[in-house]
């Protein structure tokens, strides 16, 4: 995880969950003392892998907030809260992923929640890259096919095809895809 953002009020609290991420090897950290802070960081496009929300905080509780940057980011969220509320936010926050650590924070039970975390974050990234390559071939086949009916249909030689593929593209300022998509709507009915 590159980029951690903490929110929580001026308290020790912060300095103990800087120091637990020290020892997992996690340091670039940002502190955030307010829920309104942070949500105009979300509003703003936020930039982070983990959200950690030390509740209660200063402006308001937190479990809003968290809903907030789980549903509207790609970072991970956890959130710390008083040992009596949180089996209930647990249930609440299963389906959106967002973990929960009660109070007093345990070094055990923070770590474990962190390796949990990164695994869930890791297996996410290797379904994002699977899904990434999965639509690069599914162009490449398309690609194919536009050029084998310019070959078939003009009689273009495969250079050819695939130059005249590349100067559509770049007249109709479409990607190659749009162009492939094109040229087999055209010739392939």
């Amino acid at each position: 995880m590159e980029k951690i953002i903490i929110v929580t009020p001026p308290s020790e609290t912060a300095a103990a969950i800087e120091q637990l991420l020290q020892s997992e090897g996690l340091s670039r950290t940002n502190v955030v003392s307010s829920g309104s802070e942070m949500r105009r960081m979300i509003k703003n496009g936020l930039a982070a892998d983990l959200v950690i929300i030390n509740a209660p905080l200063t402006d308001e509780f937190g479990n809003d907030l968290a809903e907030i940057a789980a549903e509207e980011s790609n970072a991970a969220v956890i959130m710390i809260c008083p040992t009596d509320i949180a089996a209930e936010l647990e249930s609440g926050f299963a389906d959106l992923g967002i973990a929960i650590v009660p109070k007093p924070i345990s070094g055990e039970a923070f770590s474990q929640c962190l390796s949990d975390i990164k695994m869930m974050r890791g297996n996410f990234f290797d379904v994002k890259e699977s899904t990434d390559v999965l639509c690069r071939i599914d162009d490449i086949r398309l690609i194919n096919r536009a050029k084998s009916a310019l070959m078939k249909y003009l009689q273009f030689t495969e250079p050819q095809a695939h130059r005249y593929l590349e100067k559509h593209a770049m007249n109709n300022r479409c990607t190659r895809r749009e162009a492939a998509i094109h040229i087999i709507n055209m010739y392939e009915k």
